[in-house]
């Protein structure tokens, strides 16, 4: 072990003791370093880490069982329980199209990858934790009471990496303004509303961004009636309240740089806790920060199938923080009773 990794590891032990409640995020944020070379110094303990043939951990992951599948981005976490099954891959892409688990991967962001047993030595939670090039957590799997304990375990056997150094090597992120696009007088506004109103389908939304070198915040900002409306930013809130109220199925999204994570169906157990605002469904958890809220847009788009509207949120930089849509399936229309929710959210105009 090099002197940094002993030193890390004293740091981290230390100040574990110190604070035995906070998270590893929250330790390693408080100690200056990523938290993959905060998992890393755990090698050979508490960590033991794996080859990046992420492609075919993918599709080992189905003889697990039940697990639950993380993914955060610095303003809400999303945890849903479920299988690893209909695994799909597309070169640096991939698919887990599974009713509960339901997930887009994007393979480049994926580089550094542990197996992390945390807490009692006892009683251990084991987890299959996943990092981007920075350090940057992008999808973590932890096991359950319903996972099969012996497929966990072997599964960790067959990806275990030769290398099991403690010290780890990331690649600061280049602090490039990827929310900024160009300046508004460079918009040729009425190409682009007129492009938006062509949409065929919500994933053609992206691909339009690139097109006119927009930021998604910006875009919503240039769209004009009908296309985007600026809502109170309480509005992650009302959205899980009035579908937990009202029955109404929807769909949440949350990304981190190396997965989004979708959850499908209603939401139950909605509960505020100080800045966090949560579901707390025995299959689904969300914890949203309310105060990173700086921006939040009901967004309508054209489809083969209809109008498709979304509430969107982000954070002061203009970082999706998470996405909610009506439950839908391609080629069905939207759900009536999602639009009155969301017509619900708009504030109402005064007369003229």
């Amino acid at each position: 072990m090099s002197d940094r990794s002993s030193d890390l590891l004293d740091r981290i032990e230390a100040l574990r003791a110190a604070e035995p409640r906070l998270r590893v995020r929250d330790l390693a944020q408080r100690l200056g370093v990523s938290e993959a070379e905060f998992v890393a110094a755990g090698c050979g303990r508490s960590a033991t880490r794996l080859r990046p043939d992420w492609a075919d951990l993918l599709r080992a992951l189905e003889p697990l069982g039940e697990v639950m599948a993380l993914t955060r981005n610095d303003s809400a976490v999303h945890e849903r329980h479920g299988v690893y099954r209909n695994i799909q891959i597309h070169g640096m892409q991939a698919l887990v199209l599974d009713e509960a688990i339901d997930l887009r991967i994007f393979l480049g962001r994926w580089h550094h990858g542990f197996a992390v047993a945390e807490g009692a030595v006892e009683q251990p939670r084991r987890s299959l934790q996943i990092f981007d090039a920075d350090g940057t957590a992008v999808h973590k799997i932890y096991v359950t009471g319903k996972t099969d304990a012996q497929a966990y375990a072997a599964l960790v056997a067959a990806f275990r990496a030769e290398d099991q150094s403690p010290a780890l090597t990331v690649t600061p992120r280049a602090d490039a303004a990827a929310n900024d696009g160009v300046a508004d007088d460079q918009v040729d506004v009425p190409a682009f509303r007129a492009a938006w109103d062509g949409l065929q389908d919500t994933h053609d939304f992206f691909p339009l961004l690139r097109r006119f070198k927009l930021a998604r915040t910006q875009a919503l900002r240039l769209g004009g009636e009908g296309r985007a409306e600026g809502i109170p930013v309480d509005a992650p809130r009302r959205v899980l309240e009035l579908a937990s109220a009202c029955g109404t199925p929807i769909m949440v999204f949350v990304g981190s740089p190396g997965v989004i994570q979708i959850h499908t169906g209603p939401v139950v157990r909605i509960e505020p806790a100080g800045p966090w605002i949560n579901v707390l469904d025995p299959a689904f958890n969300l914890h949203l920060r309310e105060d990173a809220v700086a921006d939040a847009w009901v967004v309508r788009k054209p489809t083969q199938d209809g109008t498709v509207t979304s509430v969107e949120v982000f954070d002061g930089a203009g970082n999706t923080i998470a996405l909610f849509f009506g439950k839908r399936k391609p080629g069905q229309p939207e759900d009536p009773a999602w639009r009155d929710l969301v017509a619900a959210l708009v504030p109402a105009r005064d007369a003229a």
